[in-house]
């Protein structure tokens, strides 16, 4: 059977959105999942037990707005397989530039980074490394840095047309999670979208990235044996 990783993070129930989607919630049914990676942002009780529903293992680091659970940790890191795989919610890095991601990835000492905070959707591999940002699993809106630099004592309303700018409420986001298959030094990352087609019909979309640590030529050649058949198992939730 898979063990399967559900890495998912700025939820911001309720403040900025009602819920999880209905069409998630039905493929995240409990018992497919063996662990949850939640990168902070969860912001109100229920929504931590449901997750504790999916998946009893939940490990969970605070977000900018989790400012009531002083006791998270910021940053976190979970092995499987043989990979390492750290996670966070972002706030804590001056920005996403690849770089800097992988300066932290280094520090983490991780193979996979998993990062959050900007409700978007994305993944790429760099020097060697993966990184995963999840998006947001409610397409809860996001604000942009200029909206944590206000000024608030300007006096000539610049200060105020800056923070209007830093809240996005009118741009669109398109709820997501992953799921990840770990098999040895493989990880396939299973992206889950909830798309509307030209009627505004909404659908979940599902794409699949594969990424492959690099290792030194020793002749090893079992370590993705496992990968296809545990594949399945992650392809059967988008089935429900």
């Amino acid at each position: 059977m898979a063990f399967l990783i559900l890495v998912i993070g700025d939820l911001h129930i309720p403040d900025r959105a009602l819920d999880i989607p209905a069409k998630f919630k039905k493929l995240l049914a409990p018992g497919k999942i063996s662990q949850t990676l939640c990168l902070g942002n969860l912001t109100d009780r229920s929504t931590y037990e449901y997750l504790r529903t999916i998946a009893p293992d939940l490990k969970i680091v605070r977000g900018r707005m989790d400012v009531e659970a002083t006791s998270l940790p910021l940053t976190s890191v979970v092995t499987h397989g043989n990979l390492r795989i750290g996670f966070l919610e972002g706030f804590t890095l001056v920005s996403n530039e690849p770089d800097l991601l992988l300066a932290e990835a280094n520090r983490l000492d991780v193979d996979v980074l998993c990062w959050g905070g900007t409700h978007k959707f994305e993944c790429f591999e760099y020097m060697d490394k993966f990184f995963v940002n999840p998006g947001s699993a409610t397409g809860a809106f996001t604000t942009t840095a200029a909206s944590w630099a206000v000024n608030l004592s300007s006096n000539n309303g610049e200060g105020q047309k800056e923070q209007d700018k830093g809240f996005d409420e009118d741009e669109e986001v398109v709820p997501s999670f992953c799921l990840m298959d770990v098999q040895g030094i493989s990880l396939t990352l299973y992206v889950y979208q909830l798309r509307k087609d030209a009627k505004g019909v909404e659908n979940v979309a599902v794409e699949k990235v594969t990424y492959t640590k690099p290792v030194e030529p020793t002749g090893a050649g079992g370590a993705a044996a496992g990968a296809g058949a545990a594949a399945s198992g992650a392809a059967s939730v988008s089935s429900s």
